[in-house]
């Protein structure tokens, strides 16, 4: 374990802010792990030095006598949880002028920090995290609980198995100040119809959440489909899943976890049964030392490294404790811009009138150092362990997402929206404002393509936006926590998206990658474009 100064974060964590407690319920803040609509989130450590997520609600939310009672309703259902693949509360202020509760801590990724990373997960993998999901999805149904908000976000993944984490809590968000704020409990790209439809949540819910789930850590990309909320919702209600990047072994279960009708769809003791058939778990489930990637098994030595307490206290994360990690991040250089001109017979086209943009573009240093930026690979899917599912799309409390993020974004204009563009080749990029391809060098605010990844000019940011998240919003507040200097193919295979936004943030452009794979060939995206008012 690296040796840090006492109370000093590392790198995927954040420094408690000027107005963060350095103290709550008796538990010593070391580090700031995320804030939304809901509260903060922090990484604190017990008297005895053992470290936990400890969640703070906000002033405002505090002050609902509405949400008061259930959050305190809710903290006590979750208190009655006990499964070996969900995480524990195990202490809480639900009386206390503004409400908090701490869970134990994991040292591990979430799901979609996985997939989001290293891609699809194996055939065997998959499987046994639906078991052990399942699993954890029965302890919490059996305490009369229904998640709400199960989705890759909300499991993490420890050493000897998955940890299910955001339930109990889902009904607080059913609060006046919450929903009077147009907030909505669930994450449309992982909801069941009848959850869609506003209709009662049952077990069955979360078994459907569960099949979304699997279908995106097997194939990469959410069952129905990313873009507008609205869009996704409508999916889920009306249209089958889209299953084609999943393996075929795999097809026959997550059917029958996505049928429309709650009655169809199997208990949850029934899919742990029909994954101990399938012949790639051979009959057992046992989480052996292979079970995960090996690049996943480095990933969870990494999480364990935890900043040491104010009191020199050892920092240590036991496979008993449950997770919660901010944006994890890795250096990475800056992306360079290829030179080159238009083939040859090709009428070169005259830039669209557009405000000046600086022109100098992304290119690496001589010695293929960067400009020495942090990454935020995964997105900040701050996991909120036995805190409920308080927001639409991601919970109130985690990391990077704030409720800000789910919100629509004021002050923007949409110029043009989802224009679908086709770059040849690496001669030719796309010219953003005017929505339109052009050759290199013609337009002063681009998205360009060499034969392995997209770039930017040297004067904007970007943003890889999560599976399910292409909202001006998301773009907005990703660009302020977690921009990206490399924008590769590879994680951004169909339907993910990423954004850029230019200098003075006048302009901002959300592109979502419909083709584009290593090589030579063309490459094909969809671009919204908007612009600052005023």
């Amino acid at each position: 374990m690296t040796t840090r100064h006492p109370g000093t974060a590392p790198h995927r964590l954040r420094e408690p802010a000027a107005d963060d407690p350095r103290e709550v319920g008796g538990y010593r803040v070391v580090a700031r792990l995320g804030a939304g609509g809901m509260g903060r989130v922090y990484l604190a450590y017990t008297p005895g030095g053992r470290p936990v997520a400890l969640k703070v609600v906000r002033p405002e939310l505090a002050g609902d006598p509405e949400f008061r009672r259930r959050f305190a309703q809710e903290v006590a259902s979750a208190q009655r949880i006990h499964g070996l693949y969900t995480a524990q509360v195990v202490d809480s202020g639900t009386d206390d002028p503004l409400p908090w509760l701490a869970t134990t801590y994991v040292p591990g990724p979430s799901l979609q920090q996985a997939v989001h990373t290293y891609g699809p997960l194996p055939v065997r993998t998959v499987l046994l995290l639906v078991a052990g999901i399942a699993e954890a999805l029965q302890e919490i149904h059996r305490a009369g609980v229904v998640h709400r908000d199960l989705k890759p976000a909300n499991v993490l993944i420890a050493a000897d198995g998955p940890r299910v984490i955001d339930f109990g809590i889902a009904r607080a968000a059913d609060a006046g100040a919450l929903t009077g704020a147009g907030l909505r409990v669930g994450t449309p790209a992982f909801m069941a119809p009848e959850q869609a439809l506003g209709r009662p949540a049952g077990p069955a819910t979360d078994v459907f959440a569960l099949g979304a789930l699997a279908a995106y850590v097997a194939g990469g990309v959410p069952p129905f489909g990313a873009g507008p909320d609205s869009a996704a919702l409508y999916r889920v209600v009306h249209e089958e899943a889209d299953l084609g990047g999943v393996p075929a072994e795999l097809q026959p279960l997550l059917w029958h976890c996505l049928a429309k009708d709650p009655a169809h769809r199997p208990t949850t003791a029934q899919v742990i049964e029909a994954v101990r058939s399938h012949p790639a778990v051979g009959g057992e489930l046992r989480f052996t030392d292979d079970w995960l990637p090996h690049q996943v098994t480095t990933e969870l030595r990494r999480h364990a490294d935890l900043p040491v307490p104010p009191d020199g206290a050892p920092a240590t994360a036991t496979a008993t404790a449950t997770a919660f990690d901010a944006a994890h991040t890795v250096a990475a250089p800056r992306v360079p811009r290829p030179s080159g001109q238009a083939p040859a017979g090709a009428a070169p086209h005259p830039p669209a009138a557009q405000d000046p943009q600086p022109r100098g573009r992304r290119r690496a240093p001589a010695s293929g150092r960067g400009r020495g930026r942090t990454v935020a690979v995964a997105g900040a899917a701050l996991l909120l362990g036995a805190a409920g599912a308080f927001a639409l799309l991601d919970p109130y409390f985690e990391g990077g997402e704030d409720a800000d993020a789910a919100a629509p974004a004021a002050g923007y204009t949409a110029v043009h929206t989802g224009t679908e563009l086709t770059s040849p080749d690496e001669s030719y990029e796309f010219d953003v404002k005017a929505g339109r391809v052009v050759p290199q060098e013609t337009a002063s605010w681009y998205v360009g393509r060499s034969a392995t990844e997209f770039y930017v000019p040297e004067s904007s940011d970007a943003y890889v936006m999560p599976a399910g998240r292409q909202g001006l919003a998301d773009c907005l507040k990703g660009i302020e926590s977690q921009p990206v200097t490399a924008l590769p193919f590879t994680a951004l295979h169909a339907g993910r998206a990423f954004c850029v936004r230019a200098q003075d943030g006048r302009d901002v452009g959300i592109v979502s990658v419909l083709t584009a794979s290593p090589g030579e060939g063309s490459v094909k995206v969809s671009v919204d474009y908007y612009r600052r008012d005023g």
